[in-house]
């Protein structure tokens, strides 16, 4: 990791933090990405529209600037193996009521014990998920 690279980590963390904070604050809702990405399939309201084109286009101005890279890997899994995990998260989402950003940033943020909770679970199949990945198969 380099020495500026957890300035970065933490000013978007910070960043992710205040934008769920702004709002709930202006909006009343919960910045939860799989609420917000099922909502804007239904095309319930533009504000979540717009929230997402908001992830994309912060992301790829990141990247233009120079603020961001993305990861090297030394293997990607094929497609199949791609979908398989995405459908996997998506029943994770829907059984846990709600995603990482859902719970682990708003979540956590409001003292929720079922959030907690589930940060806790995901957190866990993501690191079981590494080892046997990674270290047993």
């Amino acid at each position: 990791m380099m020495e500026s690279q957890w300035l970065l980590s933490l000013g978007g963390g910070m960043l992710a933090g205040l934008s769920a904070l702004i709002l709930m604050l202006f909006n009343g809702r919960v910045a939860g990405i799989s609420g917000i990405l099922a909502g804007a399939m239904q095309y319930k309201t533009p504000w979540r529209v717009l929230f997402l084109l908001g992830l994309g286009l912060g992301a790829w101005l990141a990247l233009t600037l120079g603020w961001a890279t993305m990861p090297a890997f030394d293997a990607l899994p094929g497609w199949p193996v791609v979908l398989l995990a995405g459908l996997l998260v998506g029943i994770g989402t829907r059984l846990g009521n709600g995603c990482t950003s859902g719970h682990g940033i708003c979540g956590m943020g409001r003292l929720s014990t079922r959030s907690v909770v589930a940060t806790l679970t995901f957190m866990g199949m993501g690191v079981a998920t590494v080892f046997f990945t990674h270290h047993m198969f």
